[in-house]
């Protein structure tokens, strides 16, 4: 078998990365009757004279989306701000210059205020994983994310750490029956959950939310796949903590990480592709396409958007309520926050939309979760209110590798001694979310103790994640 065709292969022929790239990637994926030297040969001549290919039979997409894009004038494009005012980055030494790169190009846009860069950041789909930027009247639903409403859930119960340790078996039990994981999975039947959420007139918004209802019922209450997980863990309170009335001590607790499913992500690539078809960005801003709030699409998607939110809530609620039953405890605090997603907020005595794609949102006094890894601790925090930072600081420790590199430098045995090591165990999972996949949570939190006050911290014990690591469609 001939190894298949990628970007690299491509560019090295005279491609650059962007539309056209993602065009030819495309035609490459089923079978034409080609083979790979042959398709090679057929990239390099397209790429040399695309007028000769316009009626070819399986390359005439990729042509004329060439000769389209050389007739294309800056006219044809919103102009992006070439002298962008500087935003504030955290932790710059653990972002990779992608990252970077692509918050420099957020900065650039008409509708960009000011923005702010997490330790955790890492490259994206249009703003960075970890960027959080305001804009005036305008939402952009890449810098949102896919996941819309993403979010983290925790519950701290009246079970002393030593219980965990004698019931293991209990927990595992109960770990498994209460949580469901994998991109696409739901429930069918006498087993669905139900909320109000589904009542929610947000539906009614027009025939594309309302034909997601069903998907958002059957996924109700489940985890998806990805990086999302449900845990059991030890909290600890090295003093007592007077807002949430804890005393000092180490509690059995229960931490979830997911977001709006399906749901969210049908929402999230619809948007999208019409914020593009309407606002005709130069291609490295592309992914940046926004909608103006005034505009019935923008009010559409904002709904749209709070709908999902509303919904990642209640899927956390359901699974927390079921474990809170099962294991016959009491909760003694409840904290919730998410971290894709866009708030009206002022700054500077304006109105503007702020959004945190993988940030948690850290205004003064406000109570946040920051998650390190399967075997690190995460943070129960407490926000500062830094009017650089937008309010904001990280929502996790932040991959230091891809999910390709990580399947292809971590092997079992790495992942199984290190589980082994900190007393983790693993449900689920695949690589390519091992611990070693993921940044020092510890340097992440050294470089925000600015935007935040550390109230407690959460050793994880027993996680689960999706069987095949797989991730939300």
């Amino acid at each position: 078998m001939s190894t298949p065709i990628n970007g690299n292969d491509l560019i090295a022929l005279g491609y650059t990365e962007g539309a056209i790239l993602g065009i030819a990637l495309k035609i490459n994926r089923g079978r034409n009757g080609f083979n790979r030297e042959q398709m090679m040969e057929h990239y390099a001549a397209v790429l040399a004279s695309p007028e000769d290919y316009l009626d070819h039979k399986v390359f005439a997409k990729l042509a004329v989306a060439m000769i389209e894009k050389a007739n294309e004038k800056p006219e044809d494009f919103i102009a992006l701000n070439e002298n962008p005012d500087a935003y504030s980055v955290y932790g710059a030494d653990y972002i990779e210059e992608g990252a970077q790169k692509q918050m420099q190009v957020a900065m650039k846009l008409p509708v960009t205020v000011a923005g702010a860069l997490m330790p955790d950041a890492h490259q994206g789909y249009g703003l960075p994983i970890g960027g959080v930027l305001a804009t005036k009247n305008a939402i952009i639903p890449y810098g949102v994310g896919v996941d819309i409403g993403c979010r983290m859930a925790l519950s701290v119960y009246d079970i002393p750490e030593d219980f965990y340790y004698e019931n293991e078996h209990k927990f595992k039990r109960e770990l498994i029956a209460h949580s469901k994981f994998g991109a696409g999975h739901g429930f069918t039947g006498q087993y669905k959950s139900d909320h109000l959420v589904l009542q929610d007139a947000g539906f009614d918004t027009n025939p594309f939310i309302k034909n997601l209802k069903d998907k958002a019922w059957s996924q109700l209450g489940t985890s998806g796949g990805g990086n999302h997980f449900v845990e059991f863990g030890i909290m600890e309170f090295e003093k007592d903590d007077a807002i949430l009335n804890i005393p000092k001590g180490r509690y059995v607790a229960l931490l979830t990480h997911s977001g709006s499913r399906g749901f969210g992500a049908t929402i999230a690539g619809h948007y999208t592709k019409l914020a593009k078809d309407v606002c005709k960005l130069p291609e490295v801003a592309q992914n940046l396409a926004y909608l103006d709030l005034n505009s019935d699409l923008g009010q559409e998607y904002w709904i749209a958007m709070n709908l999902a939110g509303d919904y990642a809530s209640a899927c956390h609620e359901i699974i927390h309520n079921k474990m809170e039953r099962a294991l016959g405890a009491t909760v003694l605090a409840k904290v919730e926050n998410h971290h894709n997603f866009a708030w009206k907020e002022m700054y500077n005595g304006e109105e503007v939309i702020v959004h945190r794609k993988g940030a948690t949102p850290a205004a003064e006094g406000v109570m946040g979760i920051i998650p390190g890894s399967m075997t690190a601790p995460g943070f129960l925090v407490r926000g500062k209110g830094e009017a650089n930072a937008l309010n904001s600081a990280s929502h996790g420790a932040g991959r230091q590798m891809s999910r390709t590199q990580a399947i292809k430098n971590i092997t079992k045995n790495d992942m199984k001694a290190i589980l082994k090591d900190h007393g983790v165990t693993l449900i689920g999972a695949g690589l390519d979310e091992a611990p070693m996949a993921y940044k020092d949570i510890n340097l992440v939190m050294a470089s925000q103790q600015e935007l935040v006050d550390v109230v407690a911290k959460f050793t994880p014990k027993m996680v689960r994640m999706a069987d095949d690591g797989s991730r939300e469609d």
